[in-house]
């Protein structure tokens, strides 16, 4: 679980971590939804996104999986998906890693922390990471491959199980490996995902065989799961907002989607991108009056209204919002932002401070927090709030020397108090850093 916090933080500060909202309830639901179905199961599980095109998805030390956006773009569904973040979980709840490392041990006790720090450098740098695995395994070669595959293969039996008690297609476990296989059969460079977790011809043959021993389900497309891909496709691709726009209109009118709503909303955010935001309006007014507490709509609601100007009109409607869900990090966020544009900082500061206790390790939260607190004129806290942003990147020291400042800027004694207190956290955490990379 230290290694796994210290990923995390690693993660933060040298990864394209995405701080969006949206995608992270959704990615975190589909998380605890297959967990919660899980065997040995033994600590919480951390799900996050990375913003890069490659098909990847890995787990690591305390249950901390990284998904990367491209993942979800090559996902035709989302029983697809799930059987990725299925077997990851079956990685972490197998011990896989720390099996790895119990051999290693015990052929060579002296390597365990070159082994420890190159699976850590695997999980950042993949590439980097596995050249270091290659030169500290202790083993010779075809055991070393034997013992991934071992695990490989049992990590798709559990994560199927955990896909048929979880309500998803477990058939959809083998399309997706065999449409990786087919697709990169010939390729010289396989995506991350194949250089990691090894795709031969058994594998799909096996996970097809093990699905069909279930009874075949029928799952209906997801809409959250189609809204999150269309979001990823304009947001976060490497697709022009041109290029976004054609690719829905082209859905639509060939009739091509697998929701109809998903290639509308991927349309309006597009058109939003590229300024249109009149005709993003007229969309996104048609799916609201259809659905009007789907948060994924009033985000792009929110986003227009701010644009043009309609700042009042966005914080009244989300203050609806907050009022029956003010610990839904989406409402949270969207009215902070709206209330900050319209320059009711008050307001801001307000839904701000519970939510910052809810969630203390919410990055995006602690920015905009800086900008509340230095528009307030308390720059004590704005130092505080900056100080908590680099400390959850990893960058300890200077979070330590913000705090000095605001320590500075602070007379209440108490406060003081607990930023003395936060100091030393800080140096202990650093410390701790140092060691598990040492």
């Amino acid at each position: 679980m230290q290694y796994g916090k210290a990923f995390s933080v690693m993660a933060r500060g040298g990864l394209p971590v995405l701080d969006d909202p949206l995608l992270n309830n959704y990615v975190i639901d589909l998380g605890q939804k297959l967990v919660a179905n899980a065997d040995s199961v033994r600590f919480p599980f951390n799900f996050f996104i990375i913003q890069n095109n490659d098909i990847n998805a890995a787990a690591f030390f305390g249950g901390y999986i990284k998904i990367h956006t491209g993942l979800f773009l090559y996902a035709d569904n989302e029983s697809q998906l799930a059987s990725v973040v299925a077997h990851e979980i079956a990685h972490v709840t197998q011990r896989h890693l720390a099996r790895i490392m119990e051999s290693q041990a015990r052929n060579n006790p002296a390597n365990m922390a070159a082994l420890a720090g190159a699976l850590l450098l695997t999980l950042v740098s993949p590439e980097a990471g596995l050249a270091a695995l290659q030169t500290t395994l202790a083993l010779n070669l075809q055991s070393n491959i034997n013992f991934t595959r071992t695990h490989e293969f049992e990590a798709d039996r559990l994560g199927i199980q955990t896909m048929q008690r979880s309500g998803f297609d477990t058939r959809e476990m083998g399309n997706f490996f065999g449409k990786l296989a087919a697709k990169y059969r010939y390729v010289s460079t396989p995506p991350q995902m194949l250089l990691t977790h090894p795709l031969p011809d058994t594998r799909v043959t096996e996970s097809r065989a093990r699905a069909a021993q279930y009874k075949p389900r029928n799952v209906p497309p997801s809409l959250p799961f189609q809204l999150s891909k269309a979001r990823i496709e304009v947001r976060y691709s490497n697709m022009s907002a041109e290029a976004s726009h054609s690719f829905f209109s082209n859905q639509l009118k060939n009739k091509s989607y697998a929701l109809k709503e998903a290639a509308l909303y991927g349309q309006a955010l597009a058109l939003m991108e590229q300024q249109k935001y009149s005709q993003a309006d007229v969309i996104i007014d048609q799916l609201l009056a259809a659905d009007s507490r789907n948060l994924f709509y009033v985000d792009v609601k929110t986003d227009l209204d701010i644009y043009q100007k309609r700042h009042q009109q966005a914080v009244n409607r989300l203050q609806g919002f907050y009022k029956q869900q003010p610990k839904n990090q989406v409402v949270a966020i969207n009215l902070i932002n709206a209330a900050m544009e319209a320059g009711d900082y008050d307001l801001a500061h307000k839904v701000l401070s519970p939510f910052l206790r809810e969630y203390p390790n919410h990055a995006l939260a602690w920015s905009m927090a800086i900008k509340v607190y230095q528009a307030r004129g308390q720059l004590g806290k704005a130092y505080h709030a900056r100080a908590e942003y680099l400390a959850l990147h990893g960058d300890f020291k200077k979070a330590i020397s913000e705090l000095q400042i605001a320590i500075a800027e602070t007379d209440a004694k108490l406060e003081r108090a607990r930023l003395e207190a936060k100091v030393e956290q800080y140096k202990t955490s650093q410390a701790s850093l140092d060691a598990l990379r040492s």
